[in-house]
Order: C-alpha cells, then sequence, then structure tokens
C-alpha cells in the first residue's frame, strides 16, 4: 500500500520501468513485492495488468529469511478506472492508488485531484485539463 511503503524500503531504487503510457493513466496502484532480482521484468500473478515496476541497484540486499528483494510493482485491476471509467473509482481511487507523474526511483508517490477522480482545481481548468466526472 502506498501509504506503508517507506522511503527507507525504496532507496535502492535506480529506474522505473513503464509498459505503457503512463501520461493516459489517472492512477496506478502499487505495492512492494517480494522478488527474486535486482533487475528484469517480474512475473505477474494478480488480475489485471502490470503496467510498470522498479529496478534496484547493486547495493539493494536481499531478505536473510527469503533471498528475495522487495521491489515495487504497478498495477490496474479489470475494475479499474482507464477501462471503467463510470464504474466504482469514477469519483475516487482505491487506497494503494498513487498519481503516476508523481512518481520517480525512490519517491513514493501520492494522490491527486486527477487520482480521486476530480473535482478539477480552478489552476487544472485553466490548464484546460478535465477529468471524468
Amino acid at each position: 500500500m502506498s501509504s506503508l511503503i517507506t522511503e527507507d524500503e525504496i532507496s535502492h531504487e535506480t529506474e522505473l520501468v513503464w509498459l505503457e503510457d503512463i501520461g493516459s493513466l489517472d492512477y496506478v496502484r502499487q505495492s512492494l513485492d517480494r522478488l527474486p532480482t535486482r533487475k528484469g521484468r517480474p512475473a505477474y500473478h494478480r488480475d489485471g495488468r502490470m503496467v510498470g515496476y522498479a529496478l534496484l541497484g547493486p547495493t539493494a540486499k536481499a531478505s536473510r529469511a527469503s533471498g528475495t528483494f522487495r521491489r515495487r510493482v504497478f498495477w490496474l485491476l479489470p475494475h479499474d478506472r482507464d477501462s471503467q471509467p463510470a464504474g466504482l473509482y469514477a469519483k475516487s481511487a482505491p487506497a494503494e492508488a498513487v498519481d503516476p507523474r508523481t512518481l520517480e526511483p525512490r519517491v513514493k508517490g501520492y494522490k491527486t485531484e486527477r487520482s480521486e477522480g476530480g473535482p478539477p482545481s480552478s489552476a487544472m481548468r485553466q490548464l484546460g485539463i478535465t477529468l471524468p466526472l
């Protein structure tokens, strides 16, 4: 969950790899997954689809207990707003969702008016940015 991810847990990230154009996504879900490697595309075992993942630098240490690395994975479910604009998350976002434009390596990201489904601020309206309402 985004609120549970600490800066220490993502301090070894070197890059975020996006599998889709995040410019068209209001939000992505993020989680810390236990993965066998620091780099490379991880296997995906959820419903929906993976839209991105983090790569770790060589100083990242594997868990002594499991031998795995904690890496962020970004994903969407079939009922998320990108697939069902008038659905469950038309005017809200899941707890683990963040605006992908706020994400960078070693930066947790956060929710925005856009990721929450509006209403748009006056600054957004002045820029001509509209949201699904």
